[in-house]
């Protein structure tokens, strides 16, 4: 399947910023990356199959250093938007 482009605009809630923000900012950009209380926005321009496997792709390495973050993600390409709260659809 061919690499597509997608925007990400999420909210991502961790008890622990300082591990997450190092792994986020690897995957995407230190640019896209601004601290909210109880964890961060996320802006960013990021290549892959489909939306789902970006989300998953980038939840798991989240978890992978804090277990109990949570990503609410809009995922972008062309005209078509998906929305998920963690691994799950929405809309």
């Amino acid at each position: 399947m061919a690499k597509k482009r997608f925007s990400l605009v999420a909210t991502i809630g961790t008890a622990s910023p300082d591990k997450v923000e190092t792994i986020l900012k690897k995957r995407v950009g230190r640019e896209g990356v601004s601290r909210i209380e109880g964890g961060f926005k996320v802006s960013a321009m990021l290549e892959g199959e489909t939306a789902r496997d970006l989300n998953r792709d980038l939840l798991s390495a989240l978890r992978k250093v804090e277990r109990k973050t949570t990503l609410r993600a809009e995922w972008t390409c062309g005209k078509t938007t998906e929305r998920f709260f963690d691994y799950v659809p929405k809309g």
